[in-house]
């Protein structure tokens, strides 16, 4: 029975468990597997409830996690109304007569310390579970928590209201590489059908949703159109700019590696590659990757 096991312990499993089937929250999970996938001592353990966005389990003083969903009908998930101008989040209590007992359990977890799960929806049923979080303050004007997304956020957290801007502009970059590179890596496998577009291969675990400009230059914005799906080695050789995409969508294949002899992963991996189109783009115009991008990344490989 589940309620003979210590709730840490619960927690403890939960987390280890999130971290295995999201890849340490890089992989989206379903609001199916979230409710019927982990168990404790036998027993399935529901990590969210069914129409609720706080999960505080029977007899646990604390709660689990929490929950943001993306309605039926939505195209997607916005973040900045969450945002508050010190670079945290905020989550909203329940403000019903039977959320009372929920928002008791976050108040301790935020007493205590107690780390939460935050499953931010990508589409309707499919989350982004980010952990640990930690509740910091309770603004109960505004009827939410403040939330500390990553460890830095947490040891952070001011004693005054007031931030110097170079923190501010720290937190608010921390929090939103957190929030939307797993975003644009789920929209990016969506367009890519879950495929690398040199090879084709299809295992999510080694795929990889690269950016064409940096995510850190200028026109490196977090959008289909400037991200390509990935295997691993080919995402490592483009960052290398051992491969490089023509706007064309033909790969090539830098000249250095053409004349060596290194087995079948170089021959079969890299170097058949050279002069051959992409195996895998996406179906829908709108998604393809931009030409534009391809061109200014393409000039940067032919210079290397």
């Amino acid at each position: 029975m589940t309620g003979a096991i210590p709730e840490e312990h619960v927690r403890a499993a939960a987390l280890q468990w999130l971290s295995e089937v999201t890849f340490d929250g890089t992989v989206p999970v379903t609001r199916d597997q979230l409710s019927n996938d982990f168990s404790v001592a036998g027993q399935r353990f529901p990590l969210v409830d069914a129409g609720r966005g706080i999960r505080r389990p029977a007899g646990w003083s604390t709660a689990l996690s929490i929950l943001t969903a993306v309605p039926k009908g939505s195209r997607g998930p916005v973040y900045d109304d969450a945002e508050g101008p010190d670079g945290y989040h905020r989550y909203k209590l329940r403000r019903d007569a039977r959320g009372a007992a929920e928002n008791q359990g976050l108040r301790v977890a935020m007493s205590r310390q107690t780390p939460l799960v935050w499953f931010k929806g990508l589409a309707p049923s499919v989350y982004q579970a980010i952990f640990p979080v930690y509740l910091m303050a309770e603004e109960d004007e505004l009827s939410q928590f403040v939330v500390a997304l990553t460890e830095e956020q947490r040891r952070l957290w001011p004693t005054e209201s007031r931030f110097e801007e170079n923190l501010r502009r720290y937190l608010l970059t921390t929090t939103r590489r957190r929030l939307h590179q797993p975003v644009f890596a789920f929209q990016v496998m969506q367009a890519y059908d879950t495929r690398c577009a040199v090879c084709s291969l299809g295992h999510r675990e080694l795929l990889d949703a690269a950016h064409i400009i940096p995510d850190a230059d200028e026109g490196g914005a977090a959008v289909v159109t400037n991200g390509l799906a990935l295997c691993k080695i080919h995402h490592a050789a483009y960052d290398r700019n051992i491969l490089g995409i023509r706007p064309d969508y033909t790969v090539e294949i830098h000249h250095r590696l053409l004349e060596e002899i290194d087995g079948p992963m170089l021959r079969y991996g890299l170097q058949e590659h050279h002069d051959r189109a992409l195996m895998t783009i996406p179906r829908a115009r709108a998604e393809r990757p931009d030409p534009d991008r391809l061109r200014q990344r393409y000039a940067t490989f032919r210079g290397a």
